[in-house]
């Protein structure tokens, strides 16, 4: 696997932190009160105990991996608005099952991308950087530095807005390459080329396949 392989790896596990980041708020019930740099490094925490002990095991077993983080992923990363953005204008063009099924596609393609990437790493190799934008209005961005093996460090930022008392991640940027904007540029063009409906008939396929 080349550096940039990895780096991308390791951005896409790192959603997995960002992903419990509802969690912390919603369970304790203290979104508002605790900063999100401390969501977030309580969320690292939260992961690694998830899957210590059964990197192995989980390393030989996708399905169960998936079934891991998709238990707290799920409900708690703002689907719906993170299918808008990468829709862009073609939001509006799109049924109402149609966005539906882009969304689950989409999410579905996260949950491929770092399936493996977990385990790649350990919670000492995230360090909180800092905190960009008011708390008070909802929105903010977390920057934080993971460092690889050989000690190379990678900036890793995430996007996170309020909603309804709760944190929510919806996009994440590694070394200024952002998630929602890369898949936007990737989609942008397909959706003029085939249409809303071609592209949601070629993720399906893929879903289907198992190639997502």
């Amino acid at each position: 696997m080349n550096v940039r392989m990895m780096r991308m790896r390791i951005a896409v596990a790192m959603l997995a932190i960002g992903a419990v980041t509802a969690a912390a708020a919603s369970h304790a019930q203290e979104a508002p009160e605790r900063t999100p740099e401390q969501v977030i490094r309580d969320a690292s925490d939260l992961t690694m105990e998830a899957i210590e002990g059964r990197r192995e095991e989980l390393a030989k077993d996708a399905e169960a991996l998936f079934a891991i983080v998709d238990e707290v992923l799920l409900p708690r990363w703002d689907r719906q608005y993170t299918g808008q953005l990468v829709m862009g204008r073609y939001w509006r063009e799109a049924t109402p099952e149609q966005r539906e099924e882009f969304i689950t596609a989409l999410y579905r393609k996260l949950l491929g991308s770092y399936g493996d990437g977990i385990l790649e790493y350990e919670a000492d190799q995230l360090r909180i950087t800092g905190t960009r934008g008011d708390p008070a209005e909802g929105r903010v961005m977390v920057d934080s530095e993971v460092r690889l093996e050989d000690g190379t460090p990678v900036p890793i930022s995430y996007r996170l807005r309020l909603v309804d008392n709760r944190w929510l991640l919806y996009d994440v940027v590694v070394e200024g390459i952002s998630y929602v904007t890369n898949y936007r540029n990737q989609y942008a063009s397909e959706f003029r080329a085939k249409g809303v409906e071609g592209v949601i008939e070629e993720l399906r396929a893929e879903l289907e396949s198992g190639d997502s």
